[in-house]
């Protein structure tokens, strides 16, 4: 992906976004479906594990998306050749009726003709379906950990970090692949960095400890037990707490040629389940490269709007970062739905005697921190010209 500036950055506070290069398009060649579709402002796109509750938040976010119509479903071989309807335990609002007789497919990219593909995948299988579908030459956009953290695979929260995007010129020329994977982070992960892109943009940050508050739809369906939830709080979650702490420090890293430098900080991680039914809590003490108080850090997080190539698109939020001022906010039952979902609210910031800050994040784990995440991740390709069939510059 070769190199255009998308917004601007400098050391000390962002100017609508950070400093990155704006690729031209080397994106495989459409199908005839995909390109007649694109004439109309709609291309066709796939949902991989679409009958688990991240798949249902995808089918409901891409209900009526001016730019992406729901072509295909694909899941486990359990589910394939059953209608939609009839392979999964819808969770969420009404069933879209679109997409409600689509009948299911394997997660095969044989089967699954779209070249835009939404992968809602287990990590037990994610890894090398992806990579089947990307070799296939399909734009995959996963929420699965497997490849995030590989030095050529962009980690993405399109508001943060969009310039990282400009790595998979060298993914696909290492790969030898027509297609790419494009991931988002972790759901806490996001609300944590998210929080933090500012203030390290500002001040730099070296040292965070953050304890979650992780609600129970993050555990998928059927998740957690209600007898070991309900009036308790399970002080573990399996591999939460390394994905925190890996992969903020490379969403604040630096673009440095076809690579991203890691930031230089380090994150330790308390994740913890709690009976709440949407949305993750972070707590978060952080030390910067020199002492910062509350009233600068307010200024700061009040101000910033992330990269400007979001701007516009269908799922960015007015305001990604809203800034609370009362004593008890952001809660999860008032503030969850902030920004349809895809906003990161943020409140209690205040000096910290150990650190320099503390501060308290929510963010809408299965919207922002999954499914609406990738959706974003995908408007913003399109903008760029990054996807089959959409020429740059067309939203």
């Amino acid at each position: 992906m070769s190199a255009r500036r998308i917004g601007s950055r400098k050391k000390g506070r962002v100017k609508g976004g950070s400093t990155s290069k704006r690729p031209k398009s080397k994106s495989t060649k459409a199908t005839k479906a995909t390109t007649a579709r694109a004439r109309s402002g709609r291309v066709p796109v796939a949902v991989l594990g679409a009958t688990g509750a991240v798949g249902q938040t995808f089918i409901r976010l891409l209900q009526g998306h001016p730019f992406f119509e729901i072509a295909e479903v694909a899941a486990s071989e359990r589910s394939a050749g059953k209608t939609y309807r009839e392979a999964m335990h819808w969770h969420e609002g009404p069933l879209p009726e679109d997409v409600a007789d689509l009948v299911v497919k394997t997660c095969d990219p044989s089967e699954v003709e779209a070249k835009i593909v939404f992968s809602a995948l287990d990590a037990s299988v994610a890894g090398d379906v992806e990579k089947a579908f990307a070799e296939a030459g399909a734009v995959v956009l996963s929420n699965a950990r497997n490849h995030r953290m590989d030095p050529d695979v962009p980690l993405v929260i399109a508001e943060v970090n969009a310039d990282h995007l400009a790595i998979l010129d060298a993914q696909r020329k290492k790969r030898g692949w027509t297609g790419a994977i494009v991931t988002n982070a972790n759901c806490a992960s996001t609300t944590a960095t998210v929080a933090l892109a500012p203030l390290h943009q500002e001040f730099g940050a070296r040292e965070a400890v953050i304890a979650t508050m992780q609600a129970v739809s993050g555990a998928g369906y059927p998740g957690v037990a209600s007898l070991d939830i309900l009036g308790s709080v399970i002080p573990y979650i399996g591999g939460e707490e390394e994905k925190i702490e890996r992969e903020i420090a490379k969403m604040l890293g630096t673009l440095n040629g076809r690579s991203v430098v890691h930031a230089p900080l380090t994150v330790s991680a308390h994740a913890n389940r709690v009976p709440v039914e949407h949305g993750h809590t972070t707590c978060i003490s952080v030390r910067f490269e020199r002492p910062v108080g509350p009233d600068e850090a307010k200024e700061v997080l009040a101000a910033w709007k992330g990269h400007e190539i979001c701007r516009g698109l269908p799922s960015s939020p007015d305001q990604p970062l809203v800034l609370r001022h009362e004593p008890d906010r952001p809660q999860a039952r008032k503030d969850v739905d902030t920004g349809r979902g895809m906003a990161t609210i943020v409140g209690r910031v205040r000096a910290d005697p150990l650190m320099h800050l503390r501060l308290v994040a929510l963010s809408h784990n299965t919207v922002r921190g999954a499914a609406g995440g990738s959706i974003l991740n995908a408007e913003v390709l399109g903008r760029l010209g990054e996807l089959p069939g959409v020429a740059e510059g067309a939203w």
